[in-house]
């Protein structure tokens, strides 16, 4: 049966699956439903008895947990997690993609490291909690006075505030992965300036910020601490005199022709739905692979997001030893879930499966299609920088903002979210361009979603929608806004990955 616009009702993904995915609510009668279903979720093709494995992708998803009769809707209430053997067949399908003879270039800012970024912010970060007000309030003095108004090719001044920094060890995973998130904000390509603002006494000094970057009176980097400065309105006052300094320093550049091989992508995918792992995910993976092609670097990242899904993965790693360290992470995953009492199949999450998702494997093996087909060049710490082109992973939770953060730490210049329920977010200095899974969202939020990939369950081609986003990541990197930043998101989204005793 097809819907009234000729819709197909119902759509098969792989001719080995025994569930197929409903594109309407299906009342009894359509499509062989003998009950009614939800738009997005799964019905039942073929009777299924109960402890055999469900199949969508051509991959397990799980199993029945009792018997269900051909044309049933296929959820948590007849379906669970199952355990299977996987086999990794390491490097077995890592195959370079054709690469692109055509240059493409896009407008950005280039720094004096070589790096090009696609915005040029001027940021105000900090080394601690205590300093966080203050670096907001000198953000705002500066706003008020209209003093980027002499300086046009600033995009804004960005405050970088979390809720770490002291009441923490000096050393261990803590300490290292705050250190090397603000370190990498720090060398973010996207920000022209950067003014450093400290309390002083705290554990996360500014120094080891710093590193062995050099500072002087006309540079790019300034560093203060309140302590020092003499409270809160010095500090206010000589933060406005730096920012000033700064905001000129920074005006010199303006966006130039670069390689699209500068570009650096971190793609994620929040509130997924049913329709998520064939409309949106996928058609990101086209647009992975063309900046793979043209030598750019896409990141994928939630690393309790890709379990169950890892072998797609693995076989696509360009070494063993590659396919081995990812391995390693997801180990680690599950020994970090199992000491907090936790599982890593507690995914998907209530609004996930209300989109129709049910186990974390058949979550997974929607996220994992967001690679593309482009071998895996490397896997990185959370927050690393990154010593490869290519496609590459970076571990990190699956908890959006904490993960987004890891990806603009290792460096990302452009972020592509996709979402199926709807997520409202940004993530400066990084503009994050949003994809709807599904039609029937960006009616309802189109002014907070990008591109609709909804259309490809009309019959639009994931070739053409991965062309399409493809496009507009260049555009963006040139200067064209993105719906988040057209709202003004991007200055509550700074979440490192906190672990560790707070003391």
């Amino acid at each position: 049966m097809s819907s009234s616009n000729n819709q197909p009702a119902i759509l098969r993904l792989n001719a080995a699956d025994n569930v197929v995915i409903a594109l309407q609510n299906l009342a009894i009668g359509d499509a062989g439903a003998v009950m009614e279903i939800p738009r997005s979720h799964k019905m039942a093709t073929d009777d299924v008895a109960k402890g055999a494995h469900i199949l969508r992708y051509g991959q397990i998803i799980g199993q029945a947990t009792c018997a269900i009769e051909k044309g049933s809707h296929v959820h948590d209430h007849n379906m669970d997690m199952s355990t299977h053997s996987v086999d990794y067949a390491y490097s077995s399908a890592a195959v370079p993609l054709p690469v692109v003879d055509q240059d493409r270039t896009f407008l950005g800012y280039h720094r004096d490291n070589g790096r090009v970024g696609t915005r040029n912010y001027i940021g105000v970060l900090t080394s601690v909690n205590c300093s966080g007000s203050v670096a907001r309030f000198i953000t705002e003095a500066c706003e008020k006075s209209g003093m980027l108004d002499d300086y046009p090719n600033v995009d804004g001044i960005v405050p970088i505030v979390h809720n770490s920094g002291c009441g923490m060890a000096n050393r261990g995973a803590g300490y290292d992965i705050l250190l090397r998130t603000l370190k990498g904000y720090a060398n973010h390509p996207n920000f022209g300036a950067i003014l450093l603002v400290g309390l002083g006494c705290e554990v996360l000094q500014l120094a080891e910020i710093v590193g062995d970057r050099k500072i002087t009176q006309d540079g790019a980097l300034r560093y203060m601490t309140i302590q020092q400065t003499g409270g809160t309105k010095r500090t206010i006052d000589m933060g406005q005199e730096h920012l000033a300094s700064l905001a000129s320093f920074a005006n010199k550049t303006s966006r130039a022709p670069a390689p699209v091989s500068e570009l650096v992508l971190g793609m994620q995918c929040g509130g997924s739905d049913g329709y998520s792992g064939f409309t949106a995910n996928p058609a990101l993976g086209v647009a992975s692979d063309l900046l793979v092609q043209h030598g750019g670097t896409s990141i994928l990242s939630e690393t309790s997001e890709i379990y169950g899904a890892e072998h797609l993965l693995t076989s696509r790693a360009v070494t063993k030893e590659v396919g081995e360290a990812l391995v390693d992470r997801l180990s680690w995953w599950e020994d970090y879930c199992a000491c907090n009492d936790a599982k890593m199949d507690n995914n998907p999450s209530p609004g996930n499966k209300r989109g129709g998702l049910t186990t974390i494997l058949e979550k997974s093996l929607g996220a994992v299609s967001k690679s593309g087909q482009a071998p895996l060049s490397g896997v990185f710490d959370y927050g690393a920088p990154l010593t490869t082109k290519g496609f590459v992973f970076m571990d990190s939770p699956g908890y959006d903002p904490c993960s987004v953060t890891g990806q603009v730490a290792s460096g990302a210049n452009l972020i592509a979210f996709t979402t199926g329920r709807g997520s409202v977010s940004g993530y400066k200095p990084t503009p994050c361009i949003k994809l709807s899974s599904n039609s029937d969202l960006f009616a309802r939020m189109g002014d907070d979603i990008d591109i609709n990939c909804g259309d490809i369950a009309d019959g639009c081609s994931l070739t053409d929608k991965g062309a399409e986003i493809f496009e507009t990541l260049i555009a963006v990197a040139s200067g064209a806004a993105t719906k988040s930043e057209a709202l003004g998101f991007g200055g509550v989204e700074f979440v490192p990955w906190q672990m560790g005793a707070v003391l």
